[in-house]
């Protein structure tokens, strides 16, 4: 079964070449609609079952970790600045490590990539529990913390990503994946509320400690996978040049560049949450820890309804991804605007629910465009990405909701996404010329993108070939109707295959 399914020259019906970063064409994302039994499909493989035991405590443990470390910096300083500082230092690491991290996910085990990194983090993590509980936990030390914990994780993301590969295999590889993604980014609002319960029962310390328990869950789990079932993807080979490829290899795919470009965005201004939500929780409704951490619960549902709407997806092209964003930062905006407690709180609902809708689509887009050799370092810069946006915008919007008030700051946190989202599709319908023509339907698309009607008159404007004294010569060669639709279908086919012409992809 190792390596039979994945075929000795193909990737999922890609070809494969002896380059690096072979070009290759984006690995369709558009499907028919699940049954309902085919849900979640990828949950009928064992290893994958336990991955996703594995992953949920994991990426929830960790959240709840990050949210006792903040609320932990805002009792030590009361400054939401510094809070933000600290997602700085978290992060920053993967900006420096983070396109190495992704050779090795090429290059080397999966599996034991991510046992021997857990195992580093389980043991930075108990030593933050403990010296929390101990009430002897200073700001440096635990800067220092969460900085050498930062730079392992660096070398866990990239490898944790591509890993599904080799539990589903290409059949299921699709589905796994916008799971998988549905399940971390669930674990990013689950955490936080838990945690803020945890924090309100027990106290910060206790609330860390729970992350050190479940990263022994995970690397148990990790050991007790039945390694014949693991289908080992081929390895990249020790070559010069592999980061540069890989920025290239995105650079010149649409559906990589641009989605990686709207995540960034959404990262910087969107995703310090738990620093938002815990200014308006200090400053604005004054409602402490307990406030801090219903706010989390309610994205949480939020969340849990979208990883189920995510799921049953049937189709992904660069549009959801723009759509999305607009969706998320409308959200964004609504949660500094509405005057009423309750309606905020509604509001924090649809945020959970158009994030992980967006997150999860973006995650699934970037995998999905990636040959397998080189997936590892795509992922590693997607990582790269996000955690990078993290550490600029932690304490760019911790300054901000500090200077300016919490509702101002949710404000431009959903703004700048917004308009960066109708810049990048209005871009992208110029250069591809493309038009939105809307129809009022009872069933069926009621909207469509369609080639500009410049596009036709470009073809029905172009010379006849061998046009004279109307001879019958150049009668023969005049184009016909059918001919110049035939033109233009290879004009835009043309243009669909040079780097960033986004037909294809919206």
């Amino acid at each position: 079964m190792h390596g039979n399914e994945w075929g000795d020259n193909t990737v999922e019906g890609v070809a494969m070449t002896s380059e690096t970063s072979p070009a290759t064409v984006p690995i369709s994302a558009v499907m028919q609609r699940p049954l309902w039994r085919d849900t979640f499909s990828s949950l009928r493989l064992h290893n994958y079952r336990l991955y996703v035991i594995a992953q949920f405590i994991a990426y929830t443990a960790a959240w709840v970790q990050r949210i006792a470390v903040d609320w932990l910096v805002l009792e030590l300083t009361g400054n939401v600045a510094l809070v933000g500082l600290t997602i700085a230092i978290q992060f920053t690491p993967t900006i420096v490590l983070g396109a190495y991290a992704g050779v090795i996910a090429d290059r080397f085990d999966k599996r034991a990539t991510l046992m021997i990194a857990q195992s580093i983090i389980g043991v930075l993590s108990l030593a933050l529990a403990i010296v929390t509980i101990l009430g002897v936990a200073e700001l440096w030390l635990v800067y220092l913390l969460v900085l050498l914990m930062g730079i392992i994780q660096v070398f866990d993301n990239p490898a944790r990503a591509v890993f599904v590969n080799e539990l589903v295999g290409p059949r299921h590889l699709r589905n796994a994946i916008s799971l998988n993604a549905s399940i971390f980014h669930s674990g990013a609002f689950l955490g936080p509320a838990l945690s803020g319960v945890l924090i309100v029962a027990a106290g910060s310390g206790w609330a860390i400690g729970i992350n050190a328990v479940a990263v022994v869950i995970g690397v148990i789990i990790l050991a007790s996978m039945r390694k014949r079932e693991l289908l080992i993807a081929p390895r990249a080979p020790g070559t010069k040049g592999q980061i540069r490829e890989a920025m290239r290899y995105i650079r010149n795919k649409p559906t990589l560049f641009w989605t990686m470009v709207m995540v960034f965005v959404i990262a910087v201004f969107g995703m310090p949450m738990p620093t938002l939500l815990a200014a308006m929780a200090n400053t604005v409704y004054e409602t402490g820890a307990s406030g801090y951490g219903l706010y989390n619960s309610l994205a949480a549902i939020g969340a849990l309804l979208g990883a189920l709407a995510s799921a049953r997806r049937s189709s992904l092209r660069l549009r959801t991804i723009i759509f999305g964003a607009v969706l998320y930062g409308v959200a964004m905006m609504l949660a500094g605007i509405v005057p009423i407690y309750s309606l905020f709180l509604g509001v924090l609902i649809g945020i959970g629910l158009s994030r992980l809708l967006l997150m999860t689509a973006a995650e699934t887009m970037v995998q999905l465009s990636s040959n397998l050799v080189i997936r590892g370092r795509v992922m590693a810069f997607y990582v790269m990405v996000i955690l990078g946006g993290q550490a600029v915008g932690g304490p760019l919007m911790g300054t901000i909701a500090e200077l300016w008030g919490a509702k101002i700051a949710f404000v431009i946190a959903g703004g700048v996404p917004t308009v960066v989202a109708i810049t990048i599709a209005i871009l992208l319908a110029r250069s591809g010329r493309l038009t939105v023509r809307v129809a009022p339907r009872r069933t069926g698309r009621w909207m469509a993108i369609v080639p500009h009607p410049r596009s036709r008159a470009i073809t029905e404007s172009m010379p006849i070939v061998g046009s004279g004294s109307g001879s019958g010569a150049a009668a023969a060669h005049a184009p016909t109707s059918r001919n110049r639709l035939r033109a233009l279908r290879a004009s835009l086919s043309r243009g669909a295959r040079k780097r960033r012409s986004p037909k294809e992809d919206l």
